[in-house]
């Protein structure tokens, strides 16, 4: 599997979470179904709003590590460079 680094919300401008996989469609399908326990299931983060592939985990988990240093509006704009309207990124992953 491609390592990931991902980020999930609860509605366009709403929280953020930073996160790392290296199975991306079934770790966005986790936080979808509340499978996994702590900051994502409390703030209901079950939207997909941006995924970046790397080429080996430890660069994905380094990249995870600086963006989760950035200021809010720095995470909002990469998000929003890629996908202006924060469509939930987990429908063309069940799709494929």
């Amino acid at each position: 599997m491609r390592p990931y680094v991902d980020i999930v919300t609860n509605k366009p401008h709403g929280t953020l979470y930073v996160g790392v996989t290296s199975n991306l469609a079934q770790r966005a399908w986790q936080h979808r179904a509340g499978e996994v326990d702590g900051f994502t299931k409390r703030y209901n983060l079950t939207r997909l709003v941006y995924a970046e592939a790397h080429a080996d985990m430890r660069a994905a988990i380094q990249r995870e590590h600086n963006i989760k240093h950035w200021p809010r509006a720095w995470k909002i704009a990469l998000i929003e460079a890629e996908n202006p309207d924060w469509r939930d990124l987990f429908e063309d992953l069940a799709g494929s």
